[in-house]
Parts: structure tokens; sequence; C-alpha cells
């Protein structure tokens, strides 16, 4: 598959990502962000362990278990946290500098040095980012801001690691994503019924609302998204972030009446083009483990029963 076209897939798990907000207001029930989170991270982590019918071995359950914490046992309900707490879209401002945190973490854990056109793109794409979503200060929150921090930390951190870690030989991206979704939802389970109580009863509304988050939104995004690391390099994948706020803005356009300032509208553009802008950088060449040069064989063999990990 060339270039472009996976470019696109990987730029599919973002858009997915933007609708969250979206779906999770109009659809599910209220205030329960770490059952959401479950829901998400768990089922189809599991679903996907069953089509790929692969478990981990050996120091794959460990690093696995490191994977799946930093990419979504933490990531979730640290993400939720900042945007309950933070005002106006500060969260997603936070969160825009992600392309800036792997790029520092790619320097140390792949000794790829970033070149100064990555760096002023992903300060470009951030500022961009904050235009769009940015709205009135409010008041200065530190749980919040410390909680947007970590998310994107811990987001960056786990997006290096899976591209320095790669994946065992014979493993695919679609086992890759099942343990990673599992090992992340079952860290995120018991902290869920302990802050939030038993589960809330569901309607047809709420049950479709979790399918789309679990299925589209979860399993499809982010196997397509680790797939994409293992083929661009990270800070390429990371810089694809900005779609995510982009798309949410979109939505609220559209499908909530929320209208956008010319601002908005400038900012959309600054972010989408310094987006672009990172899509046409020249491939560096690899320097991380031989284990990830797996990834460049993983076509979209998704035979439903013999697949990956």
């Amino acid at each position: 598959m060339n270039r472009a076209a996976t470019i696109l897939l990987t730029a599919y798990a973002p858009v997915t990502w933007g609708s969250t907000y979206f779906v999770t207001t109009e659809f599910l029930p209220a205030d329960r962000p770490l059952f959401t989170g479950m829901m998400r991270a768990l089922p189809a982590g599991l679903l996907l362990v069953a089509l790929a019918r692969r478990l981990p071995r050996g120091e794959w359950w460990w690093k696995s278990a490191v994977l799946g914490a930093l990419n979504i046992g933490a990531f979730f309900p640290l993400l939720f946290l900042s945007a309950y707490r933070l005002p106006g879209g500060m969260a997603a401002v936070v969160g825009s500098v992600g392309p800036l945190f792997v790029a520092g973490l790619a320097t140390v854990l792949l000794s790829e040095r970033p070149s100064v056109r990555t760096l002023l793109t992903g300060a470009t794409a951030a500022l961009g980012v904050s235009l769009v979503v940015l709205k009135s200060a409010g008041a200065f929150d530190l749980v919040g801001v410390l909680a947007a921090v970590a998310s994107t930390a811990s987001m960056s951190t786990g997006t290096v690691l899976t591209k320095r870690w790669g994946r065992p030989a014979g493993i695919g991206p679609l086992a890759l994503t099942g343990w990673q979704l599992s090992m992340g939802g079952l860290l995120i389970a018991p902290v869920a019924f302990l802050v939030e109580g038993a589960p809330p009863a569901l309607d047809g509304r709420n049950i479709g609302g979790y399918l789309y988050l679990a299925l589209a939104n979860t399993a499809v995004a982010y196997w397509l998204w680790f797939r994409g690391i293992g083929r661009l390099s990270v800070t390429q994948a990371s810089l694809l972030g900005p779609l995510s706020p982009l798309t949410a803005a979109v939505i609220g356009w559209a499908a909530l009446g929320q209208a956008l300032s010319p601002l908005q509208v400038a900012g959309m553009v600054l972010a989408f083009g310094a987006t672009l802008t990172g899509q046409l950088m020249p491939q560096r060449p690899q320097m991380f483990s031989s284990a990830s040069k797996i990834a460049r064989k993983d076509s979209m063999d998704v035979t439903v029963g013999a697949v990956r990990r």
C-alpha cells in the first residue's frame, strides 16, 4: 500500500475520535466518564483478541500492559478529567502539543532528532487548534491542567514506545491493538466501579452510542492508528492528531448549530495546513529495534481467524 493510502487510513483514527464529544453528550448517560472509557476499551479489545486468536507471550505480557496503560488505561480517565474541569476547549489545546511531546521523546527513545521544520509545524498546529477551540479563559484549574498535560504525555509516550518495541514475529496490528485495549479496559474497570458505582440503566440510544464508540471509534480507529504508527514516522503520525479537535469543531457547527467565527475558521485552516505539511515531510531512516520492521509486512491480512499476534 502506498504512503498516501497509509496516511488516509491512519487519519481515520483522529477524525473519528473527533466525534467522541458529540456522541458522549448526545447519546450517553451523563457524568459517567470512567464507565464510558471502560465501555470504549474493554469490549473492543476483547473483540479484536477473539478475531486475532493470539495472546501475548513472554515479555509481551508486560509490554502490552505498559502500552495499554499509557495509550488507554491512563489516557482515557485523564482526558475525561481534564475535559470536565477545564473551560472552553483548553484540554484540546494542551492535547494539541502532543506532536511536540512525541518529537522530544523520539529523540531520546528512537534517536530521531526533530528538524526545525518539524518543531515549527507542531507549534503551528497547536496555535491553529487553540484559535479553533479556546474560548473564554475561565478559572484556572490546576488539577485540570495537570490532567491534560499528563494525558498528552501518556499517549505520546505510548505512541513512541509502540514504535520502538514494534511487534513480535508473526503478530499483526489487530492482535497488538486488542491486547492494548483489553489491558487498558481492565485497568479502568475497577476504578470505574469504585468511583462511579454500579453501571447505569441503558436505553436503546445509550446502547447505540456505546456500540459506535466501541466499534468504529475504538476498535477500528485504534487498529488503524497502531498500524499507521508501524508504517509512518511517529512525528508524522502524531501530526495527524489536530484532525481530532478540528473534526469536533465541524461536527459542533453542522450538528449542534455552534457558530464558527472568522478567527476559528482561520485557526482551522492553519491547523489543517500544518497537518498536511507534516505528511509531506520526507521519511527518515528508522533507527529503532528490529522488531518494528515487522510492521512493514502487516498488509491488511485481517483473515477473521488466524490473524496477528
